[in-house]
């Protein structure tokens, strides 16, 4: 990606969303590349505004999600010969980023890179609301197939009455 092409697609940022610890969130190396500096350069300049990263912000990711991560193809095995563990960056960290990383780029990718995250959210909130017609017709049409079901039973139950047998009998036996 140059600095003259600050287009960046949704898809391309969307891809590169992560849900770790049950929220959505993106790595370090990815926001690092979109932003167009090394990620040292990215943790260098976080780590000089570290005030504005609490935790629910930014945290360091443990070996398991690593590990989870990479059998997803989500990070490379190598992590680019790092040393540290990844960085996972919440959508309010995200946009802290914007203020540490001042260039103009910075500003533009921060920009879509909020906007993907409010798309998602919104993606999110109609799986729900879909979810939940979804459940409320289950129950609707639970108690008409059950009758349906209590019908077929009925009709598969042993009659009351004996049933004479079928086919040729002679009066001897």
């Amino acid at each position: 990606m140059t600095d003259h092409d600050l287009t960046i697609s949704l898809e391309l940022i969307s891809a590169r969303i992560v849900r770790l610890r049950g929220e959505n969130v993106m790595l370090d190396a990815d926001l690092a590349e979109l932003y167009g500096v090394e990620t040292r350069q990215l943790l260098q300049a976080v780590r000089r505004h570290a005030a504005r990263f609490p935790d629910d912000f930014m945290y360091e990711l443990t070996t398991d999600e690593v590990a989870d991560l990479r059998s997803q193809s989500v990070i490379s095995s190598a992590w680019g010969g790092r040393r540290y563990l990844p960085r996972a960056f919440t959508e309010q960290g995200v946009a802290m980023l914007s203020s540490v990383l001042s260039s103009p780029r910075a500003v533009q990718v921060n920009i879509e890179i909020v906007r993907a995250f409010v798309r998602m959210r919104q993606v999110l909130a109609s799986h729900a609301g879909l979810a939940l017609k979804l459940d409320s017709l289950e129950r609707k049409y639970d108690v008409q197939f059950r009758v349906v079901f209590d019908a077929i039973r009925e009709l598969m139950a042993k009659p009351d009455r004996p049933v004479r047998p079928l086919g040729f009998r002679s009066d001897d036996g």
